[in-house]
């Protein structure tokens, strides 16, 4: 087990009057070894700070957690992380070469092996071409990819990215999916927070979902989807192909062929016996399934109890 929490809280004071804003509640969870798991929620949600704990860089107000079985925050821990905060701050006037090299000594890496990481981090994130160019020339995906360069420079087992793909075009995207995918391709684990659904569903084994500061659901994404079907899509052809069916709705019709869609199976089913029934045919027959859009908005939709006195303690 790469990572592992307990009942991890967070209660911020905020205001004049110190009124207490608690941003993670009781947060429990596992990351094992060599996976890709998403930390999803909406911005806000207590992705960051949870994060900030897991990291060391603010202490958490109850709970625990383990990285390598060592309590955060551990030296010993630290230096088999790499780390990408969501807004990195960059020396600007450096190019991408010596801002790589500053963070490899930062790092420890040894003399004489600095230049040669630094050449095979930047061919990795395809930065070789602009190794010489200062970072205030970089565009926002090529900053997001050298961040994840430097989060790479201490050849870590556990890399945590905070939001890798915000603020990027779709090519930017992408090509942050392909370094995370290559990351897990070397053996890495990594954890990352997001609220880009598409970039968790072509990623992830897993996913935690995190709403007002309470992990609301835990797992791998076929088992959180498959079991629910949001709606039927059938086409017909021949005799009573023109309907109507209860709880159908015409969407479509070319010749002979009628495409109808049905909010549940059984209304489908119901369907599809009386086409066969009077002779005519079922052209084809969709199941269409919950996307984790459809599960997260539900879940978002549909607070957990006592959720509303979760946000704030006291």
């Amino acid at each position: 087990m790469i990572l592992r929490t307990e009942a991890l809280t967070k209660t911020f004071e905020v205001g004049i009057r110190r009124r207490r804003v608690r941003a993670v509640s009781g947060l429990t969870l596992s990351v094992s070894e060599g996976e890709i798991f998403g930390f999803v929620g909406p911005n806000g949600a207590g992705k960051t700070t949870t994060i900030k704990m897991l990291m060391g860089l603010i202490y958490p107000t109850s709970g625990r957690a383990f990285i390598f079985d060592a309590p955060i925050p551990s030296d010993a821990s630290k230096a088999r992380i790499g780390y990408l905060p969501e807004h990195p701050s960059w020396y600007e006037f450096l190019t991408g070469e010596e801002a790589l090299r500053f963070f490899a000594k930062l790092a420890g890496v040894a003399p004489g092996e600095q230049a040669r990481r630094c050449e095979e981090l930047l061919a990795l994130v395809g930065l070789e071409d602009a190794a010489d160019r200062q970072i205030r020339r970089y565009s926002k995906g090529m900053q997001q990819r050298l961040g994840i360069a430097q989060a790479l420079v201490g050849d870590p087992a556990f890399v945590v990215l905070d939001e890798p793909m915000s603020g990027l075009d779709p090519v930017g995207r992408k090509e942050v999916r392909d370094l995370i995918l290559e990351l897990k391709r070397r053996g890495k684990t990594v954890f990352f927070s997001t609220h880009i659904l598409p970039d968790v569903e072509a990623l992830c084994d897993r996913v935690g979902v995190i709403i007002g500061g309470t992990l609301r659901d835990v797992g791998d994404l076929g088992t959180l989807l498959s079991a629910r079907v949001t709606g039927v899509e059938a086409t017909f052809a021949g005799a009573a192909a023109a309907g109507p069916f209860t709880g159908g709705a015409l969407r479509a019709r070319e010749g002979d062929r009628f495409t109808w869609t049905f909010a549940d199976e059984g209304s489908a089913d119901a369907a599809v016996r009386a086409v066969v029934a009077a002779g005519g045919r079922v052209a084809s027959l969709t199941a269409h399934r919950e996307t984790l859009e459809d599960f997260f908005m539900r879940r978002l939709e549909a607070p957990a109890a006592g959720a509303s006195q979760a946000r704030r303690a006291g």
